[in-house]
């Protein structure tokens, strides 16, 4: 283990945090699990936190190399401001895209890492459409698409809210950067419906917010084409544009995350589907190169963990084995599209996505 990072900080325990704790002590990490109530079954060292209390969270910084925060996206930024204030590397799972500018333009100064983004979408998806972009001369297209999803979908809306409601909600709502004839646009969720059907399943797509992260920045000029979808059931979109404009419930998103997961709670077999293609010209031929996966709930440490909770923990944990072992940069901004597929695949947790695709 590289002496960037030995010691780190993770705070907010829900099964994603939880998990990122424990496949971070397995990749030898000095861990310490912060939550207002604590898990003290885990194996790791705990602290008591109320992450509103500035004071405690600082001296918790301080005394670790870095910290990952798996809190709600609105509390990152106050997070991220102390870790680069204290010079200590940081990490999130945000999809906020406001959150990982500010964050962006912090690490323009400082000598630690920030790496926003490091979940599933955005981060995974992204390292991988970046990755398959690199063998062609001429780039047309980057389509990203993931879908995290009941494996035996119940009801006209075939969905179940095993994700933040919060996240969800704003991913349906908020507008959504895309790049459109090589120029970066914004265009409304929820829209651009099309067909996916992945090893038999038929599937729709539509945009939604923040799956891009800061892709249309790095690609602006460089493909015709860029964009992110949620993949759902047939019949969703149609669903939830009900739900939100002509209920409008877009107009209060906590009582429509509230009403959305008291009607779809969490399901314990669930799916992720990752599909991310990419069109461009080699040698003068015009190709298409895709990504397509399927994972499912798989068993780490005699616990299972759905799906979407492992395939986002073990996104981050694999960034920050790549920054503690040297192979990405000890300082600065990291976007999850720098990221070399292959590198990420060679880490010991980003071994689990060919292990249970």
């Amino acid at each position: 283990m590289s002496a960037r990072i030995k010691s780190i900080l993770v705070a907010g325990m829900g099964n994603v945090g939880t998990l990122v704790a424990l496949l971070l002590k397995d990749s030898g990490f000095s861990v310490t699990a912060a939550d207002a109530k604590p898990d003290t079954t885990l194996g790791v060292k705990t602290a008591k936190l109320d992450v509103k209390d500035s004071a405690a969270l600082r001296k918790l910084i301080k005394s670790h190399d870095a910290i990952i925060s798996c809190l709600p996206y609105h509390l990152n930024l106050g997070v991220a401001k102390l870790a680069h204030a204290n010079g200590k590397h940081y990490f999130d799972l945000t999809e906020d895209v406001p959150t990982t500018n500010a964050i962006q333009q912090m690490a323009k100064k400082g000598s630690s890492v920030m790496a926003p983004q490091c979940g599933l979408a955005p981060g995974f998806i992204g390292i991988v459409g970046a990755s398959l972009s690199q063998s062609f001369e001429k780039l047309r297209s980057i389509e990203l698409r993931v879908g995290a999803l009941p494996q035996h979908p119940k009801g006209v809306l075939g969905y179940a809210f095993n994700w933040s409601p919060e996240g969800v909600v704003n991913e349906y709502l908020n507008d959504c950067e895309v790049i459109r004839s090589g120029k970066i646009k914004t265009v409304p969720a929820m829209q651009d419906l099309e067909t996916i059907v992945i090893s038999g399943i038929k599937l729709e797509a539509f945009t939604t917010s923040g799956g891009l992260g800061t892709m249309c920045e790095t690609f602006k000029g460089k493909v015709d084409r860029l964009d992110y979808k949620t993949m759902r059931y047939p019949g969703h979109c149609k669903l939830m544009k009900f739900f939100f404009h002509e209920l409008l419930m877009k107009d209060d998103r906590k009582a429509a995350g509230n009403i959305l997961v008291n009607a779809k709670p969490p399901v314990d077999e669930d799916v992720v589907y990752v599909h991310a293609g990419v069109e461009g010209w080699i040698k003068g031929v015009l190709k298409r190169h895709e990504f397509v996966r399927a994972y499912t709930p798989i068993t780490i440490g005699k616990r299972r963990w759905r799906a979407i909770a492992w395939t986002t923990a073990a996104s981050a944990v694999a960034v920050i084995e790549m920054v503690a072992n040297g192979t990405l940069a000890s300082k600065g901004f990291i976007k999850q599209e720098d990221i070399n597929l292959k590198d990420f695949l060679a880490t010991r947790t980003g071994k689990l996505y060919n292990q249970n695709a």
